[in-house]
Parts: C-alpha cells; sequence; structure tokens
C-alpha cells in the first residue's frame, strides 16, 4: 500500500501520538492530524499523506452477548490519507489514486461502488461531506471531503479505510484466524483482542491509572479473562508486539508489556 501512494507521489508520514489528551485521551483518527487547519482555522497540519495510524476504539460493532462482530477490534491500523486540499478537483484525484491503489491491491473495480450524501452535516468548528466506498457487500472505509466553517476555502480530505479489514475482504479468510493466527482458538476472543490492544497502549508508553488515558489501559487489561491467561500472556504479547512494531518503534521491549499485563491483573 505505501508503494501504492508512493507512485501517486503521496509519501508516508509519521504517525502520531497514541495519547492525545485532547478532545479523546487517546488517538481515534488519522483526521485528527488535521485538527489545526479544520478545528483552528491554521494553515498547517500535524501530518500530511498517507498515514498508518494504530488507533484504540471501543466504538465496534457488537453481537447480542457483547462479542465484537467479525470486521472489528478495539485496536486496529487506521490506514488514511489525509491532506491539505485548495479545490474539489484535488478531492477527486484522491479518490482516483486509491482506486488505483486498490486494484494494486487486487480489488477489480467492477466490484467497488461508492455511495453517500452530497449534503454536508456539521461539527462544531468542521463540516463535511461523507461519501463511503465498498467492495461487494463490504463496507471497507470512506472519504470525506472537511472544510473550516469560518474558513471554507481552508479545505482537507481525509481518506480512509482500516488495514486489517482491507486484509479480510481481500483474502476472504476467517476473521479471528486472519487477526490472531495460530492463537485465534488459543482464548475467548474478547481476551485476545483486549491483550492485542493492551500490548499497543504500554508499548506506547501508556501504563495502568487510575484516570485518563492509563485508566483506559486498566480498563482494557480488565476485560482479560483470568482463568484463559493462568499461564501468562507472553506468547501472544510477543505476537501483537511484532504486529504494532510495523507502525513505528514502541518504547518497551515485549518480556516488559507481559510483565506490566500480568501484574496488573494480580491486583
Amino acid at each position: 500500500m505505501e508503494t501504492g501512494f508512493a507512485r501517486a507521489g503521496v509519501a508516508r508520514d509519521t504517525c502520531l501520538p497514541l495519547r492525545w489528551g485532547r478532545e479523546t485521551e487517546l488517538t481515534i483518527s488519522a483526521v485528527q492530524a488535521l485538527d489545526p487547519l479544520l478545528k483552528d482555522g491554521q494553515l498547517r497540519t500535524y501530518r500530511s499523506g498517507f498515514l498508518p495510524q494504530p488507533v484504540v476504539r471501543f466504538t465496534g460493532q457488537r453481537d447480542a452477548t457483547g462479542h465484537l462482530k467479525d470486521g472489528f477490534l478495539t485496536s486496529f491500523a487506521n490506514v488514511s490519507r489525509v491532506q491539505r486540499i485548495g479545490s474539489l478537483d484535488e478531492y477527486g484525484a484522491v479518490l482516483d489514486d486509491w482506486l488505483t491503489v486498490l486494484s494494486q491491491l487486487g480489488f477489480h473495480a467492477r466490484h467497488l461502488s461508492i455511495n453517500g450524501e452530497l449534503s454536508s452535516w456539521r461539527r462544531r468548528q468542521v463540516a463535511g461531506i461523507t461519501l463511503r466506498f465498498r467492495h461487494l457487500d463490504d463496507t471497507l472505509g470512506d472519504i470525506v471531503l472537511l472544510w473550516n466553517t469560518e474558513h471554507p476555502d481552508r479545505m482537507a480530505v481525509d481518506l480512509g479505510s482500516g488495514l486489517e479489514r482491507l486484509a479480510w475482504a481481500r483474502t476472504q479468510e476467517r476473521w479471528h484466524q486472519l487477526i490472531y493466527g495460530r492463537f485465534a482458538g488459543a482464548a475467548p476472543p474478547t481476551t485476545l483482542d483486549a491483550i492485542r490492544t493492551a500490548t499497543l497502549l504500554l508499548g506506547h508508553g501508556i501504563t495502568p491509572a487510575a484516570r485518563g488515558a492509563g485508566g483506559i489501559t486498566r480498563r482494557v487489561i480488565g476485560t482479560i479473562d483470568r482463568d484463559a491467561a493462568r499461564l501468562g500472556v507472553g506468547a501472544l504479547v510477543r505476537d501483537a508486539y511484532g504486529y504494532w512494531s510495523l507502525f513505528g518503534g514502541l518504547r518497551s521491549p515485549w518480556p516488559e508489556i507481559a510483565r506490566a499485563i500480568e501484574e496488573e491483573m494480580r491486583l
């Protein structure tokens, strides 16, 4: 994917910090890189270009038993293209580039569709128009035209999808097997999701605490099934650590993260 964007002249930028601490405790979307432009009306952004951004969200769809449905995770890689634009033509060019990248990944153009409403929405200082793109019956992500309501000429585009969801649509593998590999049946899905997320949080130095971002880490670790993790979490942490390291260096080595999870579980 990085190569596909590079062919279109779009360079990869560094990830945002996972600890956000502004309107949200954690980074929940690569679009937050556009905050200075869209929310403050400034002529700058925090990041621009191709951004494979690890995020943590608790908004994934769940089934009647409370488990995350296939296609949803608490932590995932939000692959995005975020940048300032000067015209609607640039917005169209971004979409065209994305269709080319998807084609290079093996998604046939005749299986792709784009839908949405051209009426704009508004959230405080920001307005936008959202179009969603699908592959066959699966929604892969969206492309959003955004602007500052006080300075409508200060526009940006946020093209976003989930790396794991793209891989799922491309490979047609079973969801849990795709995400957890040989560990797919080693523990309940909630525990696997929690260890994966805790590894990301602790790897970014967000240690358990009573409140704030650290409170989220404590909350996540609290959902781990103690019986399922009776023999330790080292192997699962090591596996998740290798994945999250693809997006940037983590602060702590994986044995320290495993120790921190197990110590928190004993409290």
